[in-house]
């Protein structure tokens, strides 16, 4: 084989090896792009609700509180993402957003506007389908599907310190107790395990129940009920 054929060869590859890392790039530059655009659209969205709407009612008032927390933490995550992870992470703040404006439009009485992509935080988590409540600790809890005057703070549904909590209004926001330090953990733990005890039977979103896309082993296995001692129901 001559030397000219031989650099003929290397040449071709490098520039094959050339093309493809070019090709890569772009790809790269185009996912990155979209998801840029992606969360750039939810986090508009947010924006426009967040600032037409306002309401004197208690429990509205209270999710458009958290939506415009969520506004601006998904305006910090995009001032700062520079990859297509990062801009997931605002969508899915902008998308945490949009339901918590959900929420506030049904405590307003008006409608509460399309169907939102799913929260990955949310998944397998269900949601509130009856009032419940309970005693902890000398302190009463309530929460169920709908706001009220005793049940003012909605929670779209998530895991906190692993177990599953479902969507719905409760009393207090027990969720940020739980994601606490210390004794605040533990407090935010036994309300859970209280609230959500498999005696109720009510979380929808299980197959042939209410239950939406969850998992009932989730509950059977973290609010045992060797977790409830003590508690009155």
């Amino acid at each position: 084989m001559s030397v000219l054929l031989i650099l003929a060869i290397v040449a071709l590859a490098v520039l094959a090896i050339a093309a493809l890392q070019r090709g890569g790039e772009t790809r790269r530059q185009t996912q990155l792009d979209d998801a840029r655009a992606d969360a750039q659209r939810w986090y508009e969205r947010l924006g426009g609700q967040v600032m037409n709407l306002s309401s004197d009612d208690p429990a509205a008032r209270q999710a458009l509180a958290d939506a415009g927390e969520r506004y601006n933490a998904a305006g910090g995550q995009l001032q700062t993402a520079n990859t297509v992870r990062q801009f997931e992470l605002a969508r899915e703040s902008a998308l945490e957003g949009l339901t918590y404006v959900r929420a506030a439009r049904v405590a307003m009485g008006i409608d509460p506007g399309p169907d939102l992509p799913p929260l990955s935080a949310a998944h397998d988590t269900g949601r509130l389908t009856r009032d419940r409540e309970v005693t902890v600790e000398g302190h009463s809890y309530r929460a169920g599907p709908m706001p009220g005057r005793d049940t003012p703070y909605y929670y779209p549904g998530g895991r906190v310190q692993g177990r599953p909590v479902p969507a719905g209004w409760y009393s207090t926001p027990v969720w940020k107790t739980a994601l606490g330090a210390g004794a605040g953990v533990l407090g935010g733990m036994l309300i859970f395990d209280a609230l959500f005890s498999p005696e109720f039977g009510d979380v929808g979103g299980f197959g042939d129940t209410d239950f939406a896309g969850g998992d009932p082993g989730d509950l059977g296995g973290d609010f045992g009920a060797g977790d409830f001692g003590g508690f009155d129901f």
